[in-house]
This record gives structure tokens, C-alpha cells and sequence, in this order.
């Protein structure tokens, strides 16, 4: 563990040296005078023209636009903007403040979050609380940049294929060529540090001392690093699905790898418990060999499973699938009867599972745009999220990618022979081997946060680890850990867990321990 003192210092350091501004020879006046005392003033003072967001919502859900600097190093020189929007508190009486709301990501837009139903919050939450949801800098309505880039190169499943390996390096340095030529020196800037100082001319433009926040996955991070930097101006923040601070990169890439193969073996042996409902085997060595089967079959093969040809490793990709262990066992035997020329059986339980996406993606928290009106919006380029995500990620992290792309090659088979669910997808080349650095320094979190952490203990995306060592980082956190709970995010999803985050958020008080909790049954 860091010292809390000398992080401290190496914050505020930092933050002093890129809010700073050159002393005049002679004391300014006027305007001057006030911009050489606070170089955001001029942001943190404006005032937003809210509007409503769309026709369909609630008069009370308002948009606003507002400016930010592009480089907080240089306040006075190139802005962009930041979208925010806002559901007022149901009770103005009860009213504690605001409560920002982050999807995860990174890339993730964010402005429709107060209505678009994908975060459950109770009443007496609601009736506490502005929620505010926003658009970080160049996603949504935020400046969103683009790339330009094509499906196919928006598509970051990348096994390892010896005879495809040169074609992922292409694809990663085209990835990364594309984004510099559209974008240019905006991408520099585009970072989880930056995202975090616009959370707080948020908090200033709003008038509120201090914030609320409600992150998830990714936003996790954000989070922690808007406390790091702002300790004094949080509030309550709840942080869902946790990733640990110091993986933040290629490490946590690598640690999905690692910590689907538990979960695989803990499907293989939920499985074989049910031979009878799905007949893929009465051991779980049996279920591991019929899976690993339809693998082979599919590489000589492809299996046309609903309307899709799926080679081996598109059955691969389906990983996070299999921390949902019965989604996993109706997919896989469906799988096994098409493979076997049989029509697939609509069992009850099938049913429910339904099919995954070919893609293998980790669920995320819903994050689809309100319609808003046409005087608000703005065109975004069809390649925005994608081309948002790597620009933070690899702008933040870039230390932590190799440049040598043999590096990649030799890690992708030494993972995939250790980790042979994934460990290929996950090592193989990124774009952030050929990524500009970031202009700011990736923040180190540890603080004596009082945060409240909520983690699934089967989440394919940020594995239960990873919250552990959010926990650690945050002195003063709780966990409440939902035993036995499957997939990317617990709110809405479990009552315990749920009850703890409403009592911590209208009370602010936290459990007297770490929590653990019970998974919701079915």
C-alpha cells in the first residue's frame, strides 16, 4: 500500500503544476486580476442555459451545455464541451443535493442515464437528489470525436492466430493511425484525470459544494480518481462493479482472462449437476470435453447457430456467457443439437436464457440516448463510443502496453495456453501499442474515501478482485459482496445489496463491516 501523505502530496503537487500560471511582473487588476487567482473562473462561473431534453420526458429532465478547458494546463486557451442533463429532486424540501451518474466505459455516454431506466434507484432517493447525468469530453453530445473507423475495425475480438497475427497488428496500428489523423492533439487530452476536473466544474456550475456520485464499472475508476484529486468535495459515492485502480489498463484485459476460468470450471460443475435438463455430461469433466468438442467441431466447421456461421472462436468468445451459469448451460446445449443436426429444445429454462451475442461483449449498464430535441443535439459519428474508449484507455494508460508487437504474439500464446478460454483475446495487440501518451499522469488512488463498493462475486468484466483492491485502495470503504451473484453489475439485481446503497445514500450512513450478501434466487 502507498502512503496516504505522499500520495497526497504527489496529487496536489501535480494539480498545482497544471493550474498554475506564470506570476506577472506587476500586479493585474480588474478581470485580470481574478483569472491570475483562479485560471477557471471563467468556467466555474457559468451559468447553464438548461432546456428541456426531449418531448417525450418529464418537463423537470433539462439539458445544458456548458465550456470546459480542452487542457487544463493551458485554461485560457482551446475549449470544448460538455453536455450534462438534469432530473430534479422530487422533494424540494428533502433535497441533499446532486448524485452524478457515470455508466462505465470508458466511452460510455451518459447524458440519458436520470430516465433511461438502466440505473434503479428507489423514490426516497430520488426525491434526495438532483440526478445528473452527463456526457464525458469527446463522447455523445460532449465534442464527441470519430475516427472513422469501419465495423470491422470497430470489432476488438482479436484471438491469436499465428497465420492472422500480422493482420491484428495492421488492424491495431490503423486503429490507432486513423484516430491521430481525424483527431489530432484533442486526443492527448481525453482522459479519466481530465473527465474528472470537468466532474468538478460541473459541481461548481451547479452551485453544490460537494457531490454525489453513482459509478459503474469503469466509472468506478472515475470515481476514485475524482476523490483522489477533490477529497474535500465528495459527498456519498457508491461505486458498482469495481476495477482495481492499479490494473487499470492491459492488466485488466488480462485479469478477465484469468478469472474466467474459475468461472468456467464452477459452470462445468453446475452443469453436470443438471445432465438431465441439458445432457452435456454427468461430471464436469464430461461438460468441459463436450464444450472443448464443439470448439474443434466448430474450427473445422463453422456451426450456423441463428443465422450466425460461429467458428471455435467465435464459441470462445462467448466467455463472460459463462459466469451466468444457466444462460451458459441453455446456450451451450443448443449449441450441441444444432451442431448434431437436431432442432434445439425450448425448454423453460432455455427460454429464459435466450442467446448470447456472438460477441462475447460484458453486459455494461444500458447508456442508449434519449431523443433529445433538435436544438440540443448534435450529430455524434457512428464510431464514437469505440473511438472514445480507446482514446481514454490508451491516453491513460499508455506505459502499460508494449510497444514491441512480438510481445503481444508471445503473450497471447503463453495466455492462451494458461488461460485457454481467453487468455489470447485478452493479450493479443491493442490499439494503445500504437497510442499517443496522454498529457496528464495517470492518478494513483488511495485515499481514505468513505465510499460504499458493490460487487457481483461471478462478474466476467471487473472480477471480484478487482473490487477487492478498490476496497483497499479506499481506507474508508465498505463492500458488500454478493455471494454467488452472476454478471457486470449488482444494482437492481439484489435486494440486500440494494437496501445497503439506499441507506448509505439517504442516511450516509455506512454498514458498521463488510457485507456479504445472498444472490437472488433463479
Amino acid at each position: 500500500m502507498r502512503k496516504t501523505r505522499i500520495a497526497s502530496l504527489l496529487v496536489v503537487g501535480t494539480v498545482a503544476t497544471f493550474l498554475s500560471v506564470p506570476t506577472p511582473a506587476t500586479t493585474p487588476s480588474g478581470s485580470d486580476a481574478s483569472a491570475a487567482k483562479d485560471p477557471l473562473r471563467q468556467y466555474t462561473q457559468q451559468t447553464p442555459r438548461w432546456q428541456r431534453c426531449d418531448a417525450k420526458s418529464p418537463a423537470t429532465y433539462q439539458c445544458a451545455t456548458f465550456k470546459v478547458p480542452l487542457d487544463y494546463g493551458d485554461p485560457g486557451g482551446r475549449k470544448t464541451d460538455i453536455a450534462i442533463s438534469r432530473l430534479k429532486a422530487g422533494s424540494a424540501k428533502e433535497r441533499r443535493g446532486v448524485l452524478l451518474l457515470n455508466p462505465g466505459g470508458p466511452g460510455g455516454p451518459g447524458l440519458d442515464l436520470p430516465v433511461s431506466g438502466g440505473v434503479a434507484l428507489p423514490r426516497e432517493v430520488k426525491g434526495q437528489y438532483d440526478l445528473i447525468g452527463f456526457d464525458p469530453r469527446g463522447v455523445g453530445q460532449s465534442s464527441p470525436i470519430g475516427c472513422g473507423l469501419t465495423a470491422d475495425e470497430q470489432d476488438l475480438e482479436r484471438p491469436y492466430r499465428a497465420k492472422a497475427f500480422a493482420k491484428d497488428v495492421k488492424w491495431a496500428r490503423t486503429v490507432a493511425e486513423k484516430c491521430q489523423a481525424e483527431e489530432g492533439d484533442r486526443l492527448r487530452h481525453l482522459t479519466t484525470r481530465n473527465t474528472a476536473r470537468d466532474m468538478d466544474v460541473i459541481r461548481a456550475v451547479l452551485g453544490e459544494k460537494k457531490i454525489s456520485y453513482l459509478g459503474f464499472s469503469y466509472g468506478t475508476y472515475l470515481g476514485a480518481v475524482y476523490a483522489q484529486l477533490f477529497p474535500g468535495r465528495t459527498d456519498r459515492f457508491v461505486l458498482d462493479s469495481a476495477a482495481d485502480p492499479a490494473g487499470y489498463g492491459r492488466g485488466m484485459f488480462r485479469a478477465m482472462a484469468e478469472r474466467a476460468e474459475p468461472a468456467f470450471a464452477r459452470w462445468t460443475e453446475w452443469t453436470a449437476r443438471r445432465h438431465a435438463t441439458y445432457g452435456l455430461g454427468r461430471t464436469p469433466a464430461e461438460v468441459r470435453r463436450t464444450f472443448w468438442d464443439l470448439v474443434a467441431q466448430a474450427d473445422r466447421t463453422p456451426i450456423d447457430y441463428g443465422g450466425k456461421l460461429l467458428t471455435g472462436d467465435a464459441v470462445r468468445a462467448q466467455r463472460a456467457t459463462f459466469s451466468h451459469a444457466q444462460k451458459a448451460a441453455a446456450w451451450v446445449a443448443g449449441l450441441k443439437k444444432t451442431a448434431e443436426g437436431k432442432k434445439a429444445a425450448e425448454g423453460k429454462e432455455a427460454g429464459e436464457a435466450g442467446k448470447p451475442d456472438p460477441s462475447g461483449a460484458p453486459e455494461q449498464v444500458p447508456a442508449v440516448q434519449a431523443p433529445v430535441r433538435p436544438e440540443f443535439a448534435r450529430d455524434v459519428p457512428p464510431d464514437n463510443e469505440t473511438a472514445g474508449a480507446w482514446a481514454v484507455l490508451c491516453a491513460d494508460t499508455r506505459t502499460s502496453w508494449p510497444r514491441d508487437p512480438q510481445q503481444y504474439r508471445r503473450d497471447a500464446i503463453r495466455d492462451k495456453a494458461r488461460y485457454p478460454l481467453s487468455g489470447d483475446f485478452e493479450s493479443n495487440v491493442k490499439p494503445c501499442a500504437f497510442w499517443k501518451p496522454g498529457s496528464v499522469p495517470r492518478t494513483t488512488v488511495a485515499n481514505s474515501l468513505r465510499a460504499l463498493i458493490v460487487q457481483n462475486e461471478w462478474d466476467p468484466a471487473t472480477p471480484l478482485a478487482g473490487g477487492q483492491a478498490m476496497h483497499r485502495a479506499l481506507r474508508g470503504s465498505r463492500m458488500v459482496t454478493v455471494a454467488g451473484g452472476e454478471g457486470h453489475i449488482v444494482n437492481g439485481t439484489n435486494a440486500c445489496a440494494d437496501r445497503s446503497t439506499t441507506v448509505y445514500l439517504t442516511t450516509g450512513r455506512l454498514p458498521a463491516k463488510d457485507l456479504t450478501c445472498r444472490a437472488t434466487a433463479g
